[in-house]
């Protein structure tokens, strides 16, 4: 039933390459009437709606692009399938995929090149879950200011699941890595329109991709993955920033020298220094790779402008996270930073994972600034003040909430 169910929504969905470009398009009664503002400008967003998807903001139809609304995130640590964002680089989309003759390749400097079908995948290879976090490396990167180019994105380009697959470990082991390995290359069926714009091709040392955390995922909270997230497969790369995510997962290569392909040499790439920042419209001496999340916290539970009563504790809570050190505690301040008040922490979903937090503050009456601090195991604790960069990357700064107390 699940694969009948996969294959008619390929059929009536995305059976072409325009076919979920043309389902966000095909949507007047949502642009028209069901729109929402973040608050930056030029921040209006057509909510629109896809396949195996509730009405998301749209950003970008061709590729699609969608965002998660914000106040899914006050609905508990895992973020449904139905709600998790969608970000694709290429507008050429799988046309067809049948689960029956899907192959994953695996080869290049390795002894025995594999050919495996999904259902090898899972019989015969060791079997895994991770709850982490997928966050786009641009999230928020509308409220950058001066501005920069890229998609203006709120907060809502990131998400927590349940993902389960085979460690990427188990199968390099069985392809056998040869001496002199450097990295591995990934590869996924999204294609480019022409042949001037390259094929989104990312690589991991092989360090990392042999940790054992790095993993090729089928399911995503029990479930197949949905199609806009990369079904049948996608790389589950925890505590790294979305770009390392390859969605629908076809070749794995292991190469002996660092690939320079234009996603990895040209794009993507951040200030290599401490704070992977620079002066605003400045631009850096040199650049690194971008990778590993820095840590966020989020007050989700309220939205900027709530009315709440005053002379009662008022329930705050919301989430944290990083790039897998774990979160050692989250700090709430009302005065401006003056003094701060720890949370309780919620359930540990794991080290990649959400981390819920909760504190009863009683506010004073009138308009008060709430900020929230998140300190992460190893020491790192977020900037009060926004660090900035070009490509409007990383942003990770103190949020502030508003609340009307009367």
């Amino acid at each position: 039933m699940v694969v009948m169910a996969r294959r008619d929504f390929l059929t009536a969905a995305a059976g072409t390459v325009a076919g979920v470009a043309s389902a966000l398009a095909t949507t007047p009664a949502l642009a028209r009437a069901d729109r929402l503002r973040l608050p930056f400008d030029n921040g209006e967003r057509p909510l629109v709606r896809l396949p195996q998807k509730r009405p998301l903001i749209g950003l970008t139809s061709r590729p699609p692009q969608l965002e998660t609304p914000f106040a899914v995130f006050a609905d508990g640590p895992v973020t449904p399938n139905d709600a998790f964002f969608v970000r694709y680089h290429l507008s050429g989309l799988p046309t067809a995929i049948d689960p029956a003759t899907y192959r994953l390749s695996l080869g290049g400097h390795v002894g025995t090149p594999l050919s495996l079908s999904l259902a090898e995948l899972k019989r015969d290879f060791p079997v895994q879950e991770i709850v982490a976090v997928n966050q786009c490396s641009g999230n928020s990167r509308g409220f950058s200011t001066p501005r920069v180019g890229g998609g203006q994105l709120g907060h809502g380009a990131m998400g927590n699941a349940r993902w389960r697959g085979v460690p990427l470990r188990a199968l390099l082991d069985r392809a056998g890595v040869r001496a002199g390995a450097r990295q591995v290359t990934f590869n996924g069926l999204d294609n480019p329109p022409v042949d001037s714009i390259p094929d989104f091709i990312k690589a991991l040392d092989i360090d990392h991709a042999r940790d054992g955390d790095v993993m090729v995922a089928w399911a995503m909270n029990g479930a197949d993955l949905p199609f806009l997230n990369g079904y049948p497969l996608r790389l589950v790369v925890p505590g790294h920033y979305g770009t390392y995510w390859i969605k629908h997962l076809s070749e794995i290569n292991v190469v002996d020298a660092r690939y320079d392909g234009y996603w990895m040499k040209t794009a993507y790439r951040i200030p290599d220094n401490d704070c992977a920042c620079v002066e605003p419209g400045a631009k850096p001496d040199k650049t690194r790779p971008i990778g590993r999340l820095n840590i966020r916290a989020f007050l989700t539970s309220h939205r900027d402008g709530q009315a709440v009563r005053a002379g009662r504790p008022v329930a705050l809570g919301g989430i944290a996270f990083n790039g897998g050190g774990g979160i050692a505690k989250v700090l709430l301040s009302s005065d401006g930073g003056q003094h701060w008040q720890e949370a309780q922490l919620g359930q540990d979903l794991g080290r990649y994972s959400f981390r819920e937090w909760r504190l009863p503050l009683t506010l004073p009456s009138g308009t008060q600034a709430v900020m929230v601090r998140a300190i992460g195991t190893d020491g790192e604790a977020q900037p009060l003040q926004p660090r900035w960069q070009p490509a409007g990357y990383m942003r990770n700064n103190v949020e502030t909430i508003r609340l009307e107390v009367a």
